[in-house]
């Protein structure tokens, strides 16, 4: 998904695991009353209209979005704020990167899961090991990628956001998403931060199981508490959200 807009900075919206760039679709109305420049909201690799990767790691997702910006246009963009959930997050810490050379201006990382467990990544490795699961009906399909991508009471299964995570083929639907991006493994927060100049906040909403405010205070940068949100502070609250990107519009 992507806006043109005025003059202002390149937003770039990136998503968590098993998303598409659509969950951004709600924030288009808020975005044109409050932001100056052109918004962008890609796939990553392997989700949604994207295609997959051979092997799956933050440098590898971050390339594939910097490629994308690289031909936006026919040219760079001149200026990036990042804004990125979960999975996003890690991505965007990867974009920016001193070694990346994109003109980053700022990263927002939205609920980044910051602390792993051996059986967490071994579940996930299982994940990414699975085959791909077929439904009968769209119903069956859209109600497991709600489940895998987090949003389960947040969209009805007949939301618009939903129909980018899905795929028909001979009467059957599947997950558009590739279950190998699954094995991504770990973020290392520490070293992604210090290859990083640029200012960075690390987010989360109050009720997130994922992240807890005491993890991210070990990280070094500026950590913002959304009350009363949760993991998906994006979703339930837009306004909320948008409102730590007012110092870099």
């Amino acid at each position: 998904m992507d806006d043109d807009a005025g003059s202002g900075p390149v937003l770039v919206l990136l998503h968590g695991m098993g998303a598409t760039g659509e969950v951004w679709l709600p924030w288009a109305p808020l975005l044109q009353q409050r932001w100056a420049g052109r918004w962008l909201a890609p796939d990553l690799a392997g989700h949604g209209y994207a295609p997959p990767l051979a092997r799956y790691s933050f440098a590898a997702l971050a390339d594939r979005v910097a490629d994308g910006l690289a031909r936006l246009d026919g040219r760079s963009p001149q200026r990036l704020v990042l804004l990125g959930h979960s999975l996003g997050g890690v991505v965007a810490l990867a974009l920016a990167a001193r070694a990346g050379g994109l003109p980053v201006d700022a990263v927002v990382g939205l609920g980044i899961k910051a602390v792993w467990s051996p059986a967490e990544l071994d579940k996930a490795g299982e994940l990414a090991r699975r085959p791909v699961t077929w439904f009968a009906t769209r119903d069956e399909a859209a109600r497991r990628y709600l489940r895998v991508a987090g949003l389960t009471g947040l969209f009805a299964p007949d939301h618009p956001v939903v129909e980018a995570g899905l795929r028909r083929e001979d009467g059957r639907w599947r997950l558009a998403m590739d279950p190998g991006a699954f094995a991504v493994g770990a973020p290392d927060l520490p070293a992604l931060l210090s290859a990083t100049d640029v200012p960075v906040v690390l987010a989360r909403g109050e009720h997130d199981p994922m992240v807890t405010d005491a993890q991210l205070a070990t990280l070094g940068v500026p950590v913002a508490t959304l009350p009363g949100l949760g993991h998906n502070a994006h979703v339930e609250d837009p306004a909320a959200v948008l409102d730590l990107l007012d110092a870099y519009r």
